[in-house]
């Protein structure tokens, strides 16, 4: 077991449902072990400018259904010079924090690493994204929850479809990855998903949305925002240059993607890695990111954590050319 004493947890980045489950769990794993534990608001920012406090069992009471983050969260262009990385390692020390857990993504890992080096300060990441898109883990926490919004409401919009005989492109989230379009498109029984990582096929989705006109009153098309065709209004201009007659609508679900409760399993994956940062911590880890593979609580350091998955599942995509027809 190392010397650490007391300990900080900070959320950075986009906020992901399940931050504030994984906080509950880093402050209450850190005061089982009898740490002192710290939250540091707005991220790196508050760590630059010393929004650091205390935190207690109290201050984590009846947050883990809530969505968002409690420690807030920021960019900051400070910390990306060495004199802000200073002034945040002093204010740091002037507490006695030996160790940090940092809530995010890729971004937040790369600040992180950073950091490592020039400080030696042990952190531990936890994967706190939307988009699953980081490597070394199965879901990262915040994309269950993310996934099942855009299922809720894309099947509000078939209602609404199906009574009108419309075509709907729908826009979710996901400039750089595709995961959240694919699962969701596959859940909602649409009849193309476009992602960033395949090239979009126009000939195929216009032959596609043709051929099932006869048997469907209503078709949905899920787009990436980070699509080749430029997102969603840029892909119903396609359809309806092809198909004048259409009765098309563009829906952009947003941001509410990133809101709303949790559910279970992005509970229970925060609380368990939030558990396993500290103990990871406890144990002489540092600049890894804790994750979930087949079941099992795995680290990876953050170099390789930070490459985007660019693998897509080329079963998913032939999974949703068999079920459109």
């Amino acid at each position: 077991m190392s010397n650490i004493k007391n300990i900080a947890v900070f959320t950075s980045g986009g906020d992901a449902p399940g931050m504030n489950a994984a906080i509950r769990a880093v402050v209450r794993a850190g005061l089982y072990y009898n740490l002192n534990v710290f939250g540091i608001g707005r991220g790196y920012d508050g760590m630059v400018h010393n929004d650091i406090f205390p935190m207690d069992a109290k201050s984590v009471a009846n947050i883990i259904q809530r969505g968002g983050t409690i420690l807030k969260t920021a960019r900051s262009e400070e910390f990306r010079t060495i004199a802000g990385r200073k002034q945040a390692y002093d204010n740091l020390r002037a507490r006695g924090i030996d160790a940090l857990v940092a809530i995010g993504g890729d971004g937040t890992f790369t600040g992180a690493a950073k950091f490592i080096e020039e400080f030696d300060i042990p952190v531990i990441g936890l994967p706190g994204t939307i988009d699953n898109d980081l490597a070394g883990t199965d879901f990262t926490i915040g994309y269950d929850t993310a996934i099942n919004t855009v299922i809720e409401a894309v099947d509000k919009i078939r209602d609404t479809a199906e009574s009108h005989d419309r075509v709907f492109v729908v826009e979710v989230m996901g400039r750089d990855s595709g995961l959240i379009a694919l699962r969701s498109g596959i859940s909602v029984g649409a009849e193309c998903v476009l992602i960033p990582e395949i090239k979009v096929d126009y000939e195929a989705m216009m032959a596609r949305l043709d051929r099932t006109r006869k048997n469907k009153a209503s078709r949905i098309i899920i787009v990436a925002e980070g699509d080749d065709a430029g997102g969603g209004f840029a892909v119903a201009e396609r359809v309806k240059a092809r198909f004048p007659h259409y009765d098309l609508r563009v829906s952009i679900l947003g941001h509410i993607q990133r809101g709303g409760s949790p559910t279970c399993m992005d509970r229970v994956l925060a609380s368990r890695l939030g558990v396993a940062a500290v103990e990871g911590l406890l144990n002489g880890r540092k600049g890894e990111m804790a994750g979930l593979i087949h079941g099992q609580v795995e680290f990876t350091p953050f170099s390789k954590a930070i490459k985007h998955i660019s693998n897509i599942n080329e079963n998913l995509i032939r999974i949703v050319d068999i079920l459109s027809i």
